[in-house]
């Protein structure tokens, strides 16, 4: 009897281990499944910039613009002119450096057109010690019946901007309020039109400067000739395919030459 009851407590205590040991697993498994998964945070979209592909990249501004602080003491000197005269403004300024404070419009002055409507602000209210100056490539081009900008001089629809003669009377009058200044005056005479060049006739530079020279001799104004500078070394100072404008040793080239002629000027 007694054996009996010993097997029987062996057995019940062997059932309750195995039962509280599966119960213990079991909730382990539980805890497992049941347990919250972790948030996922969520990302922000990155924003792409938008690109324009047929934006205009902006131009860097030309040096030659800026204005100038005059150095106290040193002479004030005048450049007018077009496209031509922006080009050779910075390096002008260099080799004046020390010398001059070298002033210019912040702009193109154009045909002589546009000299009579920008003089007067051109020139302000301060002295001028030396204007060098010069209108001519513009004035010689060619435009359409609409104001189309360098088209075909042989159309016969086309025209000159500012013909020959009406050339003439606008250069007086210019050089008539230019001479009020009391300002030392150089007239930079046009540079060539090279072959292949669009709305302009080779040899026309000839024509205008010619006029020029013959009012400029009549009021007794010194002449920079950069036309006979550059004819000779077109081929290594100028642009090719046609192009009126310079290379870099071409620009630096006339720069020394206008350099020279306003030191002449101020006596220097």
């Amino acid at each position: 009897m007694f054996v009996r009851i010993q097997t029987f407590v062996v057995a019940l205590a062997l059932i309750i281990v195995l039962s509280c040991g599966f119960s213990s697993q079991t909730s382990a498994q539980q805890s497992k499944v049941t347990k919250p998964a972790a948030p996922i945070e969520r990302q922000e979209p990155v924003q792409k910039k938008s690109v324009n592909k047929n934006q205009t990249p902006k131009k860097k501004p030309n040096a030659a613009m800026d204005p100038v602080q005059d150095v106290a003491g040193l002479p004030r000197v005048l450049l007018i002119g077009d496209s031509i005269s922006i080009g050779y403004t910075v390096m002008v300024r260099e080799a004046l450096q020390g010398k001059a404070n070298v002033h210019r419009p912040p702009t193109n002055c154009g045909p002589t057109t546009n000299g009579l409507k920008g003089i007067e602000q051109w020139l302000g209210d301060k002295h001028w010690d030396v204007i060098h100056f010069n209108w001519g490539l513009h004035d010689l081009k060619y435009l359409g019946p609409n104001g189309e900008n360098l088209q075909d001089p042989n159309d016969p629809t086309n025209h000159q901007q500012v013909p020959p003669e009406e050339y003439e009377t606008n250069l007086r009058t210019l050089v008539e309020r230019l001479k009020k200044t009391q300002a030392k005056l150089i007239w930079r005479n046009t540079t060539p039109v090279p072959e292949g060049a669009k709305g302009r006739v080779v040899g026309d530079a000839v024509k205008y400067n010619a006029i020029a020279a013959k009012i400029m001799a009549e009021n007794g104004i010194q002449v920079d000739d950069v036309y006979g500078l550059v004819k000779p070394k077109m081929q290594e100072m100028m642009l090719p395919k046609g192009n009126v404008h310079f290379q870099k040793e071409g620009y630096q080239a006339i720069a020394n030459d206008v350099a020279a002629a306003i030191l002449q000027a101020l006596g220097s």
